[in-house]
Order: C-alpha cells, then sequence, then structure tokens
C-alpha cells in the first residue's frame, strides 16, 4: 500500500468515526429534548375548566342548558383560565379598583355584576382603542360630550375612574328603560342601542341569548360571565394569589382647586408628592399645566404615602 494510499484510508476513517459521534450527539439531544418536554408538561395539566350547573347576569338566567349558551360560555372560560398572565393582572387589579367601582355601581342602583364589563373593557387599564374609545369604560369622544364629560388637550375626564364610571352609570339607565333586560343593557354599551334595535328588527327575537351578533358583540357577554365566575372563585379556576399579594387601593387626600396650574411639577412637589405619582392618581390630568381660565372647580388626588401594603 502506497503513502497515498494509506492517508487516503486514515482520512475515510477519521470521516467515518466524526460522523458516528455526530450521530451520537443528536440521538442523545434528541432523546433529551423529549424528557425535558415530558418533565415540563407533567405537572402543568390543561383541563375544561369548572362549568357551573346555573349562573346568571344580574339576576337573570343564563340558559346553561342550550348547547350553543353552553359552548360560547366555555369559549371565553378556556380563554381566560389559561391566559395566566392576563387574568393575575385582572385578580389583582379588581382589588384596587372595585370597591370605587362598586360603590358608585350602588349609588347609581346599577347590579354590582356590571364591574366586570370595565375588567372585560380594559382589563381595568387607561387604555385607548384603534376607534379612540378611552379609559376604564371605552368612552368615545362623542359619548362623552353625551354625558358632559370634559375632554380637551389638559383634561380627558374619560380617564378619570369616579366621574367615567358615572357616566356609564347613565347609559346604563338609559338601557334599561328602553329593553327592561339587564342583559340587552350590557350588550348594547358594546354594540350601542341603534346596533341592538337593528337585530331585533331583523330577527324578530328580544333575547340576547336567541340573537345572532357579530362576532364581539356575540362573545362580550360571555367574556363578561367568564370573568365574573374566575374573579368571583379564582381558586376553582387554579389561580392561588394571596390576599397579601393583590393590589390594595392606594391612600390619598383630596385638594381642590380652582385656579390655574401652570407647573404640575411644581404644584406636585408643593403637596408632598411628585410628578410621576400625581399622574398615576389622575390620568385624567393630560399636560403639565392646567390653564383653566374658567376657573373650574376640579377635585385631585394626592397620594399620602408610597409603602406597600
Amino acid at each position: 500500500m502506497t503513502a497515498i494510499q494509506k492517508q487516503r484510508l486514515r482520512i475515510g476513517l477519521l470521516f467515518v468515526f466524526i460522523s458516528l459521534l455526530a450521530l451520537i450527539i443528536l440521538h442523545s439531544a434528541f432523546r433529551n429534548s423529549e424528557e425535558d418536554e415530558q418533565t415540563s408538561t407533567a405537572g402543568y395539566p390543561a383541563v375544561t375548566p369548572y362549568m357551573p350547573e346555573n349562573l346568571d347576569f344580574c339576576g337573570e338566567p343564563v340558559p346553561l342548558k342550550n348547547y350553543d349558551v353552553f359552548e360560547s360560555l366555555e369559549r371565553e372560560l378556556l380563554v381566560n383560565t389559561y391566559y395566566h398572565s392576563q387574568t393575575i393582572l385582572f385578580i389583582k387589579k379588581a382589588s384596587r379598583y372595585f370597591p370605587t367601582i362598586e360603590d358608585l355601581l350602588k349609588k347609581y342602583n346599577v347590579p354590582d355584576d356590571f364591574k366586570y364589563l370595565a375588567v372585560a373593557e380594559s382589563g381595568l387599564a387607561d387604555v385607548v382603542s384603534p376607534a379612540g374609545a378611552t379609559g376604564f369604560w371605552q368612552i368615545l369622544e362623542s359619548t362623552a360630550n353625551d354625558y358632559e364629560l370634559e375632554v380637551n388637550a389638559e383634561v380627558d375626564e374619560r380617564y378619570h375612574l369616579e366621574k367615567s364610571t358615572e357616566a356609564a352609570c347613565k347609559f346604563f339607565h338609559e338601557s334599561y328603560e328602553k329593553y327592561k333586560n339587564w342583559t340587552l343593557v350590557a350588550a348594547s354599551y358594546n354594540v350601542g342601542r341603534r346596533g341592538i334595535d337593528r337585530q331585533i328588527e331583523r330577527q324578530g327575537e328580544q333575547n340576547y341569548y336567541d340573537l345572532l351578533f357579530n362576532e364581539e358583540t356575540a362573545r362580550y357577554l360571555y367574556r363578561i360571565l367568564a370573568i365574573k365566575l374566575v374573579l368571583s372563585n379564582p381558586s376553582a379556576y387554579g389561580f392561588d394569589i394571596p390576599q397579601d399579594e393583590v393590589y390594595k387601593p392606594i391612600n390619598f387626600k383630596e385638594v381642590i382647586i380652582s385656579e390655574p396650574i401652570p407647573d404640575m411639577g411644581e404644584f406636585a412637589r408643593n403637596n408632598g408628592t411628585n410628578y410621576k405619582l400625581l399622574k398615576y392618581m389622575n390620568p385624567w390630568l393630560r399636560d403639565n399645566q392646567l390653564t383653566n381660565t374658567r376657573k373650574k372647580e376640579y377635585t385631585i388626588k394626592i397620594p399620602t404615602s408610597r409603602k406597600k401594603k
């Protein structure tokens, strides 16, 4: 055997050795990956969420014995049960904001279940929709004008929790006067009273559960019901959030002003807080100043402590 042949033989053997080694490494990695996947899912069961035998919205029975109603609610329960990050935040935020919302619903004689509508609308956050609906209750500017909420470059009361909740309560009562049914009242908040009237006339039905709507409105009430079930009994849906981990209401004092505020930062410091926390407590203040040429009276919240409870 010549030297060249010997060299080619050594190269060939080396190639075979490297190929075998690569196959062994790939097989080992694939096996470990399978084991990791089995381990990661073994303690994380995915099951159908608990469905109650009876359920109501504002005292009005939900016909769960109808397959379309049952399956529609189950869909929303699946979404909220297994969207863990979102639902955990719902649970935590509810402890901070529900007390204020509950008091105002009671004051305006609106059923307590409507607090879950605010969660469905905004997740209890000051969000703005692509259509411009704003705040916890997702109020359009035209609707804000109808209910005497101030909206301009410096003040937007759609972000004011108390005032926007009062506006929503007025809408609910107007809809109830029309429909005599809280379920349709909730649906009308999503699609509008004209939208409800159009479908009632077209379909000859008066019951939300018997009416065909666009997908958003068709899912709307079921989402509210799913949020109600989960937030009223989190542990039944696998959420174990200790009370010391939820977000507590923030203590504050109120300062009433009827003069301009030329510098919000200075105003905050003069009242024992800072610009960031002033805006957090009063998101309806939209600028770094308040010209207030009309000398309108405003009530501004000033946090009295920054310590976590």
